[in-house]
């Protein structure tokens, strides 16, 4: 099934069913297939609330989170798109600030599966048309919008003139569809650059700098960049941990600061700060029928970037016992290499429903041993305990537990 997404509601679940076998089941760039769509919709695209465009390789969803919390404690509506889900398809698409209904989420699929015939769109291009009919059918004062996959071709770069766009760290990832050099991949993301619109962007690698300014310019698109038009506030911290999200948080505040029809406060961002959440970033898990009462974290850590910023806090907070499910594209030597100082010990274990690296292979090669499910890894592995690797692993630690994103 494409993106293995399950529901737990009969309605919805018979339109993902339905997704299933009219789709390619394959991600695939391109705004032609999304763009004949929409307009078969009349262009929904055009009736949103000012969008904030989120792009980056890791950090968008944060950053996304961070605007929403400060818009929201600035007395604003919501409206967010977001992927992957963890948990529940519902997780992608939260209209005026409450996550989608199954009922109504049931319709708009089904609404949008009527209208597709001769399209063949993928499982995303799908999910952003039913996200943005919700969007332009309900009032709201903004519309944050982060990019699935890369960005010139991403299914969301349908715009117009999005309010103000963003770009957060870029790295190496998504070789297959982005280009295998950091230059190729940073050109991508800089394709939701448009004319006039302001693009903020975090300090990135010379070379990935240099491909974004380079687009940016190609565009028109006036570019507030960290380090030379501001400078990264310490400060500004949030209820999510690292050094990485106070990056992430002065991402959105400048994006914030560099447009003026939704104006928010220094002191409405910091309270937005303390009550933004975003699941499975560093994040403690709750008593529950998968960990019991065992201390034991959640991190998506799913390339070698991301699990970098996991090791940073792991040196401030402690070595942990690691559980680590890597999907098959991934890089799996990079991610365990930079998570090694910091392992107590290694459990890998399988990533249900999707390709990914053998456990047992894994542990041959860089030691630890391997487990048939995560049930099986935390079982008798003592205190304090992480499980890492990747995002999709997180979302069944997540179900295991009880604890649903809301």
């Amino acid at each position: 099934m494409p993106d293995f997404a399950r529901s737990d509601s009969p309605a919805v679940q018979a339109q993902l069913d339905r997704l299933a076998q009219l789709s390619p089941g394959d991600d695939r760039l391109g705004l032609d297939r999304v763009t004949r769509l929409l307009e078969r919709f009349d262009r929904p695209q055009d009736a949103l609330p000012p969008v904030f465009h989120v792009a980056g390789t890791n950090g968008k969803g944060s950053t996304c989170a961070f605007l929403r919390a400060a818009l929201e404690a600035s007395g604003r509506t919501v409206h967010m798109f977001t992927s992957p889900h963890l948990v529940r398809f519902n997780e992608r698409i939260r209209i005026a600030g409450k996550l989608i209904s199954d009922d109504y989420l049931a319709e708009l699929l089904a609404e949008v599966l009527d209208a597709s015939d001769g399209i063949e769109p993928s499982f995303f291009e799908v999910t952003t048309a039913a996200a943005f009919l919700a969007f332009a059918r309900t009032p709201a004062d903004a519309a944050i919008i982060e990019v699935g996959l890369g960005g010139r071709l991403d299914s969301t770069n349908v715009f117009e003139a999005p309010l103000i766009t963003g770009i957060a760290n870029v790295g190496i990832d998504h070789q297959q569809f982005l280009g295998t050099s950091l230059v190729e991949i940073a050109a991508e993301k800089a394709g939701i650059a448009r004319s006039g619109v302001p693009l903020v962007m975090l300090a990135q690698a010379p070379e990935a700098e240099a491909a974004i300014l380079r687009v940016a310019n190609e565009r028109s698109a006036p570019v507030w960049l960290e380090g030379r038009d501001w400078t990264l506030d310490p400060t500004l911290r949030s209820s999510l941990l690292g050094e990485h999200q106070v990056r992430n948080a002065n991402l959105a505040w400048q994006m914030l600061q560099q447009q003026q029809i939704l104006p928010v406060g220094r002191a409405s961002f910091q309270s937005g700060l303390t009550l933004a959440q975003w699941p499975a970033r560093f994040q403690e898990l709750a008593p529950g029928p998968l960990v019991g009462t065992a201390k034991t974290w959640l991190d998506g850590a799913h390339n070698l970037e991301a699990a970098e910023a996991l090791a940073a806090l792991l040196a401030d907070h402690g070595p942990k016992h690691l559980v680590l499910g890597i999907l098959a594209n991934k890089d799996a030597s990079g991610v365990i290499a930079a998570l090694a100082p910091y392992a107590l010990s290694f459990t890998f274990v399988p990533v249900p429903d999707h390709a990914h690296h053998d456990p047992g292979e894994l542990a041959n090669t860089f030691g630890g041993k391997a487990a048939p499910s995560l049930e099986d890894a935390l079982r008798e592995l003592p205190e304090p305990r992480l499980i890492a690797g990747s995002l999709y692993l997180a979302g069944e630690a997540l179900r295991l537990n009880g604890q649903l994103p809301d």
